[in-house]
Protein backbone atom coordinates (compact mmCIF):
# COMPACT_ATOMS: atom_id res chain seq x y z
CA UNK A 1 0.00 0.00 0.00
CA UNK A 2 1.25 3.40 -0.96
CA UNK A 3 1.80 5.74 1.39
CA UNK A 4 0.64 9.64 1.01
CA UNK A 5 3.44 12.02 1.20
CA UNK A 6 2.82 14.66 3.85
CA UNK A 7 1.85 17.93 2.42
CA UNK A 8 4.77 20.40 3.13
CA UNK A 9 4.44 23.12 5.95
CA UNK A 10 4.78 25.90 3.59
CA UNK A 11 1.38 24.64 2.03
CA UNK A 12 -0.66 24.79 5.54
CA UNK A 13 1.13 28.06 6.28
CA UNK A 14 -0.65 29.32 3.10
CA UNK A 15 -3.96 27.90 4.22
CA UNK A 16 -4.06 29.31 7.37
CA UNK A 17 -2.46 32.48 6.01
CA UNK A 18 -5.17 32.94 3.41
CA UNK A 19 -8.78 33.33 5.41
CA UNK A 20 -6.66 35.94 7.57
CA UNK A 21 -6.28 38.13 3.84
CA UNK A 22 -10.04 37.94 3.44
CA UNK A 23 -10.98 39.57 6.55
CA UNK A 24 -10.12 42.63 5.40
CA UNK A 25 -13.64 43.85 4.25
CA UNK A 26 -13.32 44.45 0.70
CA UNK A 27 -15.48 48.37 1.39
CA UNK A 28 -12.80 49.57 3.45
CA UNK A 29 -9.88 48.45 0.62
CA UNK A 30 -11.62 50.26 -1.55
CA UNK A 31 -11.98 53.23 0.31
CA UNK A 32 -8.22 53.34 1.23
CA UNK A 33 -7.41 52.60 -2.32
CA UNK A 34 -10.01 55.47 -3.64
CA UNK A 35 -8.77 57.91 -0.61
CA UNK A 36 -4.97 56.88 -1.69
CA UNK A 37 -5.71 57.81 -5.50
CA UNK A 38 -6.95 61.06 -4.58
CA UNK A 39 -4.51 62.22 -2.52
CA UNK A 40 -1.13 61.66 -5.44
CA UNK A 41 -3.06 64.31 -7.36
CA UNK A 42 -2.30 67.46 -6.46
CA UNK A 43 -5.69 69.34 -7.79
CA UNK A 44 -8.21 66.39 -5.83
CA UNK A 45 -5.64 66.51 -2.68
CA UNK A 46 -6.64 70.64 -2.37
CA UNK A 47 -10.03 69.74 -3.04
CA UNK A 48 -10.01 66.93 0.18
CA UNK A 49 -7.59 69.39 2.23
CA UNK A 50 -10.18 72.00 1.69
CA UNK A 51 -13.21 70.32 2.59
CA UNK A 52 -11.45 68.74 5.85
CA UNK A 53 -10.58 72.50 6.97
CA UNK A 54 -14.34 73.03 6.42
CA UNK A 55 -15.60 70.71 8.36
CA UNK A 56 -12.94 71.16 10.94
CA UNK A 57 -13.55 74.78 11.31
CA UNK A 58 -17.93 73.86 11.41
CA UNK A 59 -17.02 71.31 14.47
CA UNK A 60 -14.65 73.68 16.36
CA UNK A 61 -16.44 76.70 15.80
CA UNK A 62 -16.57 77.72 19.33
CA UNK A 63 -12.94 77.12 19.94
CA UNK A 64 -11.67 78.32 16.78
CA UNK A 65 -13.48 81.69 17.18
CA UNK A 66 -12.07 84.47 19.26
CA UNK A 67 -15.66 86.84 19.55
CA UNK A 68 -19.18 86.33 19.92
CA UNK A 69 -19.97 86.26 16.13
CA UNK A 70 -23.66 88.42 17.36
CA UNK A 71 -22.35 90.74 20.08
CA UNK A 72 -22.40 93.83 18.46
CA UNK A 73 -19.69 96.53 19.49
CA UNK A 74 -20.98 100.21 18.06
CA UNK A 75 -17.46 101.30 19.35
CA UNK A 76 -15.07 99.21 16.98
CA UNK A 77 -17.06 99.50 13.30
CA UNK A 78 -15.29 98.62 10.26
CA UNK A 79 -11.95 98.08 11.64
CA UNK A 80 -9.55 96.97 9.28
CA UNK A 81 -7.74 93.56 9.73
CA UNK A 82 -5.47 93.49 13.16
CA UNK A 83 -4.31 91.14 16.09
CA UNK A 84 -7.29 91.66 18.01
CA UNK A 85 -9.53 91.20 14.33
CA UNK A 86 -8.01 89.06 11.93
CA UNK A 87 -10.48 89.60 9.01
CA UNK A 88 -11.47 93.29 10.45
CA UNK A 89 -14.89 94.38 12.08
CA UNK A 90 -18.04 95.06 10.33
CA UNK A 91 -20.74 98.09 10.10
CA UNK A 92 -21.85 96.68 13.51
CA UNK A 93 -18.39 96.19 15.38
CA UNK A 94 -18.83 92.09 15.37
CA UNK A 95 -16.20 90.12 14.13
CA UNK A 96 -15.52 89.23 10.14
CA UNK A 97 -13.06 85.91 11.20
CA UNK A 98 -15.91 84.93 14.07
CA UNK A 99 -18.35 85.71 11.93
CA UNK A 100 -16.94 83.50 9.04
CA UNK A 101 -16.03 80.49 11.61
CA UNK A 102 -19.39 80.27 12.21
CA UNK A 103 -20.15 80.55 8.67
CA UNK A 104 -19.30 76.94 7.62
CA UNK A 105 -21.52 75.67 10.15
CA UNK A 106 -24.66 77.23 7.76
CA UNK A 107 -22.49 76.14 4.54
CA UNK A 108 -21.67 72.71 5.98
CA UNK A 109 -26.02 72.36 6.67
CA UNK A 110 -26.33 73.56 3.63
CA UNK A 111 -24.48 70.94 1.76
CA UNK A 112 -25.52 68.18 3.99
CA UNK A 113 -29.26 68.56 3.42
CA UNK A 114 -28.64 69.16 -0.21
CA UNK A 115 -27.02 65.95 -0.82
CA UNK A 116 -29.30 63.74 1.77
CA UNK A 117 -32.33 65.30 -0.33
CA UNK A 118 -31.35 65.49 -4.00
CA UNK A 119 -29.45 61.95 -4.09
CA UNK A 120 -32.53 59.75 -3.13
CA UNK A 121 -35.13 61.55 -5.35
CA UNK A 122 -32.17 61.65 -8.30
CA UNK A 123 -31.83 58.17 -7.77
CA UNK A 124 -35.05 57.08 -7.17
CA UNK A 125 -36.91 59.11 -10.44
CA UNK A 126 -33.72 58.18 -12.55
CA UNK A 127 -33.76 54.17 -12.06
CA UNK A 128 -37.72 53.86 -12.21
CA UNK A 129 -37.51 55.86 -15.80
CA UNK A 130 -35.02 54.15 -17.07
CA UNK A 131 -35.86 50.72 -15.71
CA UNK A 132 -40.24 50.42 -16.26
CA UNK A 133 -39.63 52.86 -19.44
CA UNK A 134 -42.52 53.57 -21.21
CA UNK A 135 -45.50 55.69 -19.93
CA UNK A 136 -43.30 55.83 -16.58
CA UNK A 137 -40.36 57.14 -18.45
CA UNK A 138 -42.38 59.63 -20.37
CA UNK A 139 -43.95 61.33 -17.49
CA UNK A 140 -40.90 61.19 -14.93
CA UNK A 141 -38.34 62.72 -17.77
CA UNK A 142 -40.88 65.25 -19.02
CA UNK A 143 -41.68 66.57 -15.52
CA UNK A 144 -37.17 66.40 -14.78
CA UNK A 145 -37.20 68.46 -18.64
CA UNK A 146 -39.58 70.74 -16.90
CA UNK A 147 -37.34 71.45 -14.44
CA UNK A 148 -34.15 71.44 -16.10
CA UNK A 149 -35.80 74.07 -19.02
CA UNK A 150 -35.26 76.85 -16.13
CA UNK A 151 -31.86 78.42 -14.56
CA UNK A 152 -31.62 76.80 -11.14
CA UNK A 153 -30.96 79.98 -9.21
CA UNK A 154 -34.12 81.26 -10.81
CA UNK A 155 -36.14 78.38 -10.17
CA UNK A 156 -35.08 78.43 -6.62
CA UNK A 157 -35.65 82.28 -6.42
CA UNK A 158 -39.46 81.03 -7.54
CA UNK A 159 -39.74 78.65 -4.97
CA UNK A 160 -38.34 80.64 -2.06
CA UNK A 161 -40.62 83.52 -3.10
CA UNK A 162 -43.13 81.40 -2.75
CA UNK A 163 -41.83 79.95 0.44
CA UNK A 164 -40.73 82.81 1.95
CA UNK A 165 -36.99 83.80 2.65
CA UNK A 166 -35.53 81.85 5.15
CA UNK A 167 -32.52 79.83 5.61
CA UNK A 168 -34.88 76.30 5.72
CA UNK A 169 -36.73 77.16 2.63
CA UNK A 170 -33.72 77.93 0.70
CA UNK A 171 -32.29 74.71 1.46
CA UNK A 172 -35.90 72.87 0.03
CA UNK A 173 -35.64 75.10 -2.56
CA UNK A 174 -32.24 74.12 -3.79
CA UNK A 175 -32.65 70.81 -3.23
CA UNK A 176 -36.03 70.91 -5.31
CA UNK A 177 -34.07 72.39 -8.19
CA UNK A 178 -30.79 70.07 -7.79
CA UNK A 179 -32.22 66.95 -8.68
CA UNK A 180 -33.11 66.68 -12.19
CA UNK A 181 -29.09 66.11 -13.32
CA UNK A 182 -29.05 63.48 -10.97
CA UNK A 183 -32.55 61.88 -12.16
CA UNK A 184 -30.96 62.21 -15.94
CA UNK A 185 -27.63 60.63 -15.17
CA UNK A 186 -29.46 57.70 -13.32
CA UNK A 187 -31.44 56.95 -15.96
CA UNK A 188 -28.88 56.99 -18.82
CA UNK A 189 -26.98 54.42 -16.12
CA UNK A 190 -30.21 52.07 -16.04
CA UNK A 191 -30.81 52.05 -19.57
CA UNK A 192 -27.11 50.64 -19.85
CA UNK A 193 -27.72 48.03 -17.17
CA UNK A 194 -31.74 47.04 -17.63
CA UNK A 195 -30.99 44.47 -20.40
CA UNK A 196 -27.96 42.59 -18.28
CA UNK A 197 -27.52 38.77 -17.87
CA UNK A 198 -27.56 39.26 -14.18
CA UNK A 199 -31.32 41.74 -14.21
CA UNK A 200 -32.79 38.89 -16.56
CA UNK A 201 -31.85 36.32 -14.11
CA UNK A 202 -33.08 38.04 -10.90
CA UNK A 203 -36.46 38.21 -12.94
CA UNK A 204 -36.24 34.88 -13.65
CA UNK A 205 -36.20 33.97 -10.07
CA UNK A 206 -39.16 36.20 -9.83
CA UNK A 207 -37.19 39.13 -7.86
CA UNK A 208 -39.59 42.13 -7.61
CA UNK A 209 -39.03 44.97 -10.02
CA UNK A 210 -38.05 47.48 -6.88
CA UNK A 211 -35.46 44.58 -5.39
CA UNK A 212 -33.83 44.23 -8.65
CA UNK A 213 -33.85 48.31 -8.87
CA UNK A 214 -32.32 48.36 -5.13
CA UNK A 215 -30.02 45.43 -5.13
CA UNK A 216 -28.76 45.48 -8.81
CA UNK A 217 -28.99 48.86 -10.11
CA UNK A 218 -28.47 51.40 -8.01
CA UNK A 219 -24.83 49.98 -6.88
CA UNK A 220 -24.09 50.46 -10.19
CA UNK A 221 -25.21 54.01 -10.88
CA UNK A 222 -23.75 55.08 -7.37
CA UNK A 223 -20.25 56.23 -8.78
CA UNK A 224 -21.74 58.48 -11.48
CA UNK A 225 -24.18 59.73 -9.08
CA UNK A 226 -21.38 60.18 -6.28
CA UNK A 227 -19.29 61.96 -9.00
CA UNK A 228 -22.20 64.28 -10.23
CA UNK A 229 -23.31 65.10 -6.52
CA UNK A 230 -19.96 66.21 -5.78
CA UNK A 231 -19.47 68.51 -8.70
CA UNK A 232 -23.12 69.86 -8.33
CA UNK A 233 -22.10 70.93 -4.36
CA UNK A 234 -20.29 74.32 -6.51
CA UNK A 235 -23.62 74.99 -8.09
CA UNK A 236 -25.23 74.45 -4.71
CA UNK A 237 -23.06 76.90 -2.65
CA UNK A 238 -23.31 79.76 -4.84
CA UNK A 239 -26.86 79.17 -5.30
CA UNK A 240 -27.05 79.47 -1.67
CA UNK A 241 -24.88 82.22 -1.85
CA UNK A 242 -26.57 84.03 -4.10
CA UNK A 243 -29.76 83.75 -2.35
CA UNK A 244 -28.27 84.82 1.06
CA UNK A 245 -26.80 87.88 -0.99
CA UNK A 246 -30.39 88.61 -2.52
CA UNK A 247 -32.07 88.58 1.00
CA UNK A 248 -34.02 85.72 0.35
CA UNK A 249 -31.60 82.82 2.22
CA UNK A 250 -30.54 82.85 5.63
CA UNK A 251 -32.06 85.89 7.44
CA UNK A 252 -29.74 88.61 10.09
CA UNK A 253 -28.21 88.12 12.35
CA UNK A 254 -27.12 84.77 11.11
CA UNK A 255 -23.59 84.61 9.52
CA UNK A 256 -24.40 83.31 5.89
CA UNK A 257 -21.58 83.86 3.85
CA UNK A 258 -24.01 85.27 1.40
CA UNK A 259 -26.12 87.66 3.21
CA UNK A 260 -22.03 89.06 4.83
CA UNK A 261 -20.79 89.93 1.50
CA UNK A 262 -25.06 91.48 0.60
CA UNK A 263 -24.00 93.50 4.10
CA UNK A 264 -20.45 94.49 3.04
CA UNK A 265 -20.77 95.73 -0.48
CA UNK A 266 -22.36 99.11 0.85
CA UNK A 267 -18.68 99.90 2.79
CA UNK A 268 -16.69 97.44 0.40
CA UNK A 269 -14.56 100.66 -1.28
CA UNK A 270 -13.59 101.95 1.54
CA UNK A 271 -13.93 98.56 3.70
CA UNK A 272 -12.65 95.85 1.70
CA UNK A 273 -12.58 93.53 4.04
CA UNK A 274 -16.07 92.65 4.60
CA UNK A 275 -16.74 91.40 1.11
CA UNK A 276 -12.84 89.91 0.63
CA UNK A 277 -12.35 87.03 3.03
CA UNK A 278 -16.25 86.15 2.86
CA UNK A 279 -15.94 86.02 -1.34
CA UNK A 280 -12.70 83.40 -0.60
CA UNK A 281 -14.41 81.24 1.49
CA UNK A 282 -17.02 80.79 -1.47
CA UNK A 283 -14.46 80.79 -3.72
CA UNK A 284 -12.52 78.01 -1.95
CA UNK A 285 -14.88 75.67 -1.34
CA UNK A 286 -16.89 76.18 -4.60
CA UNK A 287 -13.11 75.05 -6.44
CA UNK A 288 -12.78 72.03 -3.14
CA UNK A 289 -16.52 70.51 -5.13
CA UNK A 290 -14.87 71.11 -8.32
CA UNK A 291 -11.58 70.16 -8.24
CA UNK A 292 -12.43 65.87 -5.68
CA UNK A 293 -15.30 65.85 -8.18
CA UNK A 294 -13.01 65.83 -11.44
CA UNK A 295 -10.61 63.43 -8.98
CA UNK A 296 -13.27 61.43 -8.29
CA UNK A 297 -14.20 60.87 -12.05
CA UNK A 298 -10.53 59.87 -12.90
CA UNK A 299 -10.89 57.69 -9.76
CA UNK A 300 -14.11 55.79 -10.83
CA UNK A 301 -14.45 55.99 -14.23
CA UNK A 302 -12.16 53.26 -15.83
CA UNK A 303 -12.59 55.27 -19.24
CA UNK A 304 -11.10 58.65 -17.93
CA UNK A 305 -8.41 56.52 -16.45
CA UNK A 306 -7.76 54.77 -20.14
CA UNK A 307 -7.66 58.50 -21.36
CA UNK A 308 -4.50 59.06 -19.20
Amino acid sequence: MTETAPRPETDTATATATPRRRRTPQALKTAGTLLRFLMRQPPSAFGLVVLALLVGTAILAPVLATHDPYVQNLGETLLPPSGAHFFGTDELGRDVYSRLVHGSRITLTIIFLVTIVVGPIGLAVGTAAGYFGGKVDIVLMRVTDIFLSFPSLILSLAFVAALGPSLNNAIIAIALTAWPPIARLARAETLTFRKADYISAARLQGASPLRIIWRSIVPMCLPSVLIRLTLNMATVILTAAGLGFLGLGAQPPLPEWGAMIATGRRYMIDSWWLVTFPGLAILAVSLAFNLLGDGLRDALDPRQMHKR
